[in-house]
């Protein structure tokens, strides 16, 4: 009797790492510059692509550099970093998320810049895992900010005279999201994380994702904060 040769056995295919998210640096300060260098260097998942000294050169940047996640500053020389913001936000699909660079004493910035567009800020002084951390949320889709502070910063974002309309107008527009998706926004404008959306509404966070990207689409918005505002906007008696 024969012995078969045994089939040689294939080696698993390597599995590729993800692509590191790509960073840019935006501060007048090179030694602000320098530290969140730094400090997203020892991430292997986060690359610094670049950094501008102003607000005028970010949108060149952004178009040669492809950045996922900009850390932009607010008070900056020749274009400051809310204008920055906008003009990055009107770009429309592709543009990078902005986190906003601050200090405790810039409420009325944080505010300015959320308008713009910003989907989250940062306090200057933070941390290196904090910094770390809110890059990777920021590109994940996920909230940088806190429930209590973005509660706060809707507040003070939708404060405006009895008499003004913006609520019939939020709930006009919301009618084109579906009921699912309308249950996710109102969690989002609790400021909720996507894992505490999906506990909530017994939902993958995948599904979560899928909703919010569906919903933003559907609304023409920036992200989730615009969201956020929109669906607490649409509450309002």
């Amino acid at each position: 009797m024969t012995e078969e040769t045994p089939a040689p056995v294939e080696a698993p295919a390597p599995v590729e790492a993800p692509a590191p998210v790509r960073v840019l640096l935006v501060d007048d300060d090179p030694l602000v510059r320098t530290g969140l260098r730094l400090m997203l260097r020892g991430a292997p998942d986060l690359a610094v692509v670049g950094e501008v000294a102003d607000g005028a050169g970010v949108v060149d940047a952004v178009s040669r550099l492809q950045p996922d996640v900009v850390l932009m500053d607010v008070r900056m020389p020749y274009l400051d970093g809310i204008a920055a913001t906008r003009a990055l936000t009107a770009r429309g699909d592709g543009a990078p998320d902005v986190i906003v660079l601050t200090t405790f004493g810039d409420d009325a910035n944080v505010v300015a810049a959320l308008r713009a567009g910003a989907a989250g800020f940062l306090l200057k002084h933070a941390g290196p895992a904090e910094i770390v951390d809110a890059v990777r949320r920021s590109a994940a889709g996920e909230p940088v900010l806190s429930p209590a502070v973005t509660r706060t910063l809707i507040d003070r974002l939708t404060t405006r005279p009895a008499e003004d309309v913006r609520s019939a107008e939020a709930r006009r527009r919301m009618t084109a999201l579906s009921r699912r998706e309308r249950e996710v926004a109102a969690a989002v404008a609790e400021g909720l994380p996507n894992s505490e959306i999906a506990e909530r509404l017994f939902m993958s966070v995948g599904s979560v994702k899928a909703h919010i990207s569906s919903a933003l689409t559907k609304l023409d918005l920036c992200n989730r904060i615009q969201l956020a505002i929109l669906a607490h906007d649409a509450t309002d008696p």
